[in-house]
């Protein structure tokens, strides 16, 4: 569908359609919540980050490709430190996850959550202290917790009780007593995507508050004294904007805590609120600052102290997203473009699903701009799709593009820096793009582009 027939679609969206597709937007402008802090247009019209043209980007290391600005990268790390100055920020590595990655929370002073043995590894094999790591999971196995015991972890998270029985033997083998928290599930109903909400009761993760589990794993790690309870865990999902969550599932935790306080005369020194903290994907989206988060959340933990007549735990946050997310942008090259007269166009890209499967897995919502140019032409509503055999390869489902658009052109996503490479496949055997990070006007491969040799190295057959 080309320019002259969008206000047609306009009419026909009515309120089904988001409210920033109901006009034509400016194709060349970019949205600053959008867009790692070091990128802007230059006089040409091509994006630039971290002082080097996309275009020479793509020229030297191909499409698709994850862009990294490392100067944003460190700047959101440093903002959640500095607001959260008397709590430990744990970046969860779950959102993405690489050695350069690690050695940058490190240096910026950041604790780290890891959710599997590999993650473990990863931040392990970075020279990431062990004792600044919270790991989580609802069934590590007897050789992560082993690794984790060795190690010397920081936090472990415990999910059920057949992982307390689990360390607590291990731990009186090996005479060690590792430092844990009971992962809670508070009932909160995050106004979040279902697959990534993890309070309410009929999920994986935690033990029930409402069931009483919750309070019966507190009592049986305080009464067995192998392992040294240091407090509670709540998460309550991801991509969240509303802090109403946070509050309620800080009252209902201390309630607990103080509940614990009553029984067993423990008063828990420690209480982590989880992530989850939302991200701009489209102009729709609105999301707090580390600075607000912080008020508002410390704010909500000292009310309902004062309530519960606790002294303020020592607080732990992970976020994840927010750190990782807006730090980087996925470049892509488009190979052809499909006008279906009447219904929409298709721009296809040379990626997809395979490194993006959040559109089809969540029905996300992403923005897109043609990065190595700006353009004169009227805005068309188009559907940026990928190369993969499915018709569910959408990357971006509505965004105005230049009605002149042609294979050839770069087009850039903004907010892929969290789940996106994380979540990447090899689906219909094509090789995951390279993270290639950005500072200063240098650009090098954090993780390199996969190859048809690592594909065929797998198969032994």
């Amino acid at each position: 569908m080309r320019a002259h027939e969008a206000g047609a679609l306009h009419g026909d969206l009515g309120t089904r359609g988001p409210a920033w597709l109901r006009a034509p937007q400016d194709v060349n402008a970019l949205v600053p919540q959008l867009w790692p802090r070091t990128v802007r247009r230059t006089p040409e019209g091509s994006l630039e980050v971290g002082g080097l043209d996309v275009t020479a980007l793509a020229q030297e290391h191909g499409t698709p490709a994850y862009v990294l600005d490392e100067a944003d990268l460190r700047a959101r790390c440093r903002d959640f430190q500095q607001a959260f100055a008397d709590a430990d920020v744990y970046y969860a590595g779950k959102s993405f996850l690489c050695k350069a990655v690690v050695r940058v929370v490190e240096e910026e002073g950041l604790f780290l959550d890891v959710c599997s043995g590999g993650e473990l590894a990863v931040a392990l094999a970075a020279g990431f202290p062990a004792e600044r790591i919270g790991f989580h999971g609802n069934n590590k196995s007897v050789s992560e917790l082993q690794r984790a015991l060795d190690a010397g972890v920081g936090r472990i998270v415990l999910d059920s009780f057949h992982e307390i029985a689990r360390l607590t033997e291990m731990s009186e083998e090996s005479g060690k007593k590792p430092q844990v928290l009971i992962r809670v599930t508070v009932g909160v109903e995050a106004h979040t995507h279902e697959f990534i909400a993890t309070a309410h009761e009929d999920q994986k993760f935690g033990f029930s508050l409402a069931g009483g589990a919750a309070f019966a794993a507190a009592a049986k790690v305080i009464d067995e004294g192998v392992l040294d309870l240091r407090g509670l865990h709540s998460h309550i999902g991801s991509q969240i904007f509303d802090t109403s969550g946070f509050e309620v599932a800080a009252r209902r935790i201390l309630e607990l805590q103080a509940q614990i306080r009553d029984a067993r005369g423990v008063e828990l020194p420690e209480l982590d609120l989880g992530g989850g903290f939302g991200i701009a994907y489209t102009t729709q989206d609105d999301p707090s600052t580390a600075g607000d988060l912080a008020k508002r959340i410390n704010k909500i933990v000292e009310s309902e102290c004062d309530a519960a007549s606790l002294r303020k735990p020592r607080l732990s946050i992970e976020p994840g997203r927010a750190i990782v997310g807006p730090a980087v942008f996925t470049l892509y090259e488009v190979g052809t473009i499909k006008d279906v007269d009447g219904i929409r166009t298709y721009v296809s890209v040379d990626g997809g699903m395979s490194d993006n499967i959040r559109t089809a897995l969540y029905d996300a919502s992403y923005s897109a701009t043609v990065a190595n140019r700006s353009s004169t032409a009227e805005p068309m509503l188009a559907r940026v799709v990928g190369k993969h055999c499915e018709s569910g390869d959408i990357v971006v489902k509505d965004e105005f593009l230049p009605a002149d658009v042609q294979p050839g052109d770069l087009v850039a996503v903004p907010g892929t820096g969290a789940y996106c490479r994380s979540m990447a496949s090899n689906y219909n055997h094509v090789p995951r793009p390279p993270v290639v990070a950005v500072r200063d006007g240098a650009a090098r491969v954090i993780v390199r582009r996969e190859t048809e040799d690592d594909l065929l190295a797998l198969d032994v057959g």
